[in-house]
């Protein structure tokens, strides 16, 4: 089975990316993946720490069994989504014993988040998490900037936000944090915003956000890792085409398949709202970000290494 790491370094190499769907309710597990597959779509499926403290996820090992009920390897591979050091309350987080379940339960790929850490901070946790990922054999993905959208109370005026460039990922510190940390993956804040996860906000409209594919630019060339977008719902569609064309490898999406399954579920039953996430994914793989048989291309193991191919 190719490895997450592959597929994504795949995706980079041929200027395709990896949708990551996240998981706030259990039931919404199968609606996803019989998309994906219906889609013949490569993609990950995942759970970040808000979405059992917050939501109804429950926990990494709960996730993990749902997971293998519906598990399709020539399609999806498990990954386990923000897990941060500080959490989106200023909380402190314990958070190796976390990484430490999903590695047990079979998770293929992991993401640490101390973005809310000084940079040498950030680094220090970030190399703990990649070194213990690297052991088990699977790939760790890291954040450097501020995503913003998950902490309580209303997001900063968002033009203001842009044009300033507050919490944008700083290119001189991505190639260090990159080279003294080896993670596999990076995320950056180049523009797009997490939807809200606390009180009403939480039902809202994301706001549409753009992204700085200037800066994307210099973060590819001074990384040369393939790129994480989180917040990847609601982001301008041709601001994110082209971003995958610039070094974005995996883009996160959890609002727009989120907010479906709440809302018919408000009108409905599960099943209902089960339905409204898989039209929902569908329409995502298929008509937003045309990924449609991307399995065929970052999937197959045809004996060829990431290193056999070229973009």
């Amino acid at each position: 089975m190719l490895s997450s790491r592959d597929i994504v370094l795949r995706a980079y190499q041929q200027g395709l990316m990896v949708p990551a769907f996240n998981i706030p309710y259990l039931p919404m597990m199968e609606p996803v993946i019989r998309a994906v597959i219906d889609e013949n779509c490569a993609a990950f499926v995942m759970v970040a720490r808000p979405e059992w403290v917050k939501f109804e996820s429950k926990s990494p090992t709960a996730i993990a069994e749902e997971f293998d009920k519906w598990d399709d390897p020539d399609h999806v591979r498990l990954h386990l989504d923000h897990v941060p050091v500080i959490d989106e309350d200023g909380l402190q987080v314990d958070y190796v014993p976390i990484f430490q379940e999903a590695i047990d339960v079979g998770f293929h790929s992991v993401m640490i988040d101390a973005s809310r850490l000084d940079l040498d901070g950030n680094i220090a946790a970030t190399r703990q998490i990649v070194e213990m990922a690297h052991e088990a054999g699977i790939a760790c993905e890291a954040e450097l900037g501020a995503v913003l959208g998950h902490e309580a109370g209303p997001l900063p005026d968002y033009e203001e936000l842009f044009r300033s460039g507050t919490g944008f990922t700083d290119v001189a510190q991505a190639e260090r944090f990159v080279r003294e940390t080896d993670c596999d993956w990076l995320s950056v804040a180049i523009g797009s915003v997490h939807g809200a996860i606390s009180g009403a906000a939480k039902s809202q409209k994301k706001v549409e956000a753009r992204l700085n594919l200037e800066r994307l630019e210099r973060l590819r060339d001074a990384t040369g890792i393939p790129l994480v977008l989180h917040g990847g719902s609601g982001v301008k569609q041709d601001a994110v085409l082209a971003a995958i064309q610039r070094g974005i490898a995996k883009v996160n999406v959890a609002t727009e398949i989120r907010q479906a399954y709440e809302g018919a579920l408000a009108a409905g039953d599960v099943t209902s709202a089960q339905q409204a996430v898989y039209d929902r994914t569908r329409w995502i793989i298929r008509d937003y970000y045309h990924l449609t048989d991307s399995a065929e291309r970052l999937m197959a193991s045809d004996g060829l290494g990431p290193d056999d191919i070229t973009a």
